[in-house]
């Protein structure tokens, strides 16, 4: 039974049996929300010819998600009591991110952050009353003072991201690099003295499963898109091709993500960090993949003002880079011998060429993220050495 109240103090990193909670994926599935309109909105933006723009804003609106997500992730790793005033504002979190996913329409459109960084400010502002409860529990004066660090970073982060509402629009992308930046200066600062006591195992657990949640949503996209344009257009002989490919790149992605045991690469706060950090492209970049395949759908049936090769483009270059920064992230931390190594690279390449395929692109991407994964089998098979857990290894 959830108590009322309990000092909310620092958990063991070596407790075992570490799992996510219920609280912690009604959690991720709000912000999926989220991440679905900025999706929505993405695909919009190219459709109407305005890619260059629309990818600007859609790293910008995905950051502000992915980055309250991970902040709470790793905030819950070390510090997660379960009672009721930790669900409570957990739940004035989630708030926040619906907020957020209010206002990403207007965004996109009108290039109005207001509801947006709103939304934000909900899910800061409860962050730093949870840093301020542990600072207020902690038990020495390290640890004190990190968890003030935190709360003082976050809090003043907050009133610079106000730049993003009052400079002028031309402005604004490098407001938010700066921002962005600063954003991610503050676990640096906080920790420099005294690491949180995140759990390697449950932070692995809860980034992949928000990858699941992100590979879902693709399907989903995907899935909509097709059935809208075979019922609307009947355009079942333009629309099998993309939905066979892209089903076969959801597949390989996550074949390809789950194959390593990533919680071995988390035995330091530095490479946690660089690990965390990482996974912006990996989620943005397989969010991403739905949109173009949406893309894809609307040029085929004739409502995306797009060329073919663009439409295509907007499925491959997104599949090409989460392959890329997977390997980049864990993935060739566990391959023996060159070939194993290249397997990943080289396929990221061969589906950026894909993009030239015509109407057959996703498909022959979808093909090439298949033979990656038997590849993989194949090289893993022939090679016992391959470190791999509990698990055989590909790509």
């Amino acid at each position: 039974m959830t108590q009322p109240f309990l000092p909310l103090t620092a958990r063991s990193r070596e407790e075992s049996h570490r799992a996510a909670t219920p609280l912690e994926l009604f959690f991720d599935l709000c912000f999926v929300v989220a991440v679905a309109q900025a999706g929505a909105e993405l695909v919009h933006a190219v459709a109407e010819g305005h890619t260059g723009e629309g990818i600007i804003d859609y790293a910008m609106i995905f950051f502000a998600i992915w980055w309250a997500w991970m902040n709470f992730t790793w905030f819950a790793s070390a510090y997660d009591n379960d009672d009721v005033l930790y669900r409570i504002v957990t739940l004035v979190q989630i708030a926040g991110v619906l907020v957020l996913a209010a206002g990403v329409s207007r965004a996109f459109a009108e290039h109005d952050f207001l509801v947006v960084y709103l939304g934000y400010l909900v899910m800061r502002l409860a962050l730093a009353s949870q840093w301020l409860r542990a600072a207020h529990h902690a038990t020495d004066r390290a640890e004190k003072t990190m968890c003030r660090r935190y709360a003082g970073g976050v809090l003043a982060c907050q009133v610079g991201w106000l730049a993003l509402l009052l400079t002028p629009e031309a402005a604004r992308p490098w407001v938010f690099l700066v921002m962005a930046l600063a954003e991610m200066a503050v676990p640096l600062y906080a920790e420099k003295e005294a690491p949180s006591t995140w759990h390697p195992h449950h932070i692995a657990e809860r980034y992949g499963l928000f990858t699941i949640i992100v590979l879902g949503e693709t399907v989903a996209a995907a899935t909509v898109a097709v059935k809208s344009g075979i019922v609307e257009n009947d355009a079942l002989g333009e629309l099998l091709p993309i939905a066979a490919g892209g089903l076969l790149l959801v597949f390989a992605a996550w074949w390809i993500y789950f194959v390593v045991p990533a919680h071995d690469r988390l035995t330091s706060s530095r490479q946690g960090f660089l690990w965390g950090y990482g996974h912006y492209v990996i989620f943005a970049s397989a969010a991403a993949v739905g949109a173009g395949l949406e893309i894809a759908v609307e040029q085929a049936v004739g409502k995306a003002h797009v060329s073919t090769l663009t439409a295509s483009a907007a499925v491959t270059i997104p599949a090409a880079v989460f392959l890329l920064s997977v390997w980049l992230l864990h993935a060739r931390y566990f391959k023996v011998g060159l070939a194993q190594q290249l397997v990943l690279p080289v396929s990221a390449g061969a589906i950026l060429l894909c993009s030239f395929a015509g109407h057959w692109a996703v498909l022959a991407a979808g093909l090439v993220a298949a033979a990656t994964v038997a590849v993989g089998v194949t090289l893993t098979a022939r090679n016992p050495a391959t470190r791999t857990g509990s698990r055989a290894e590909t790509g």
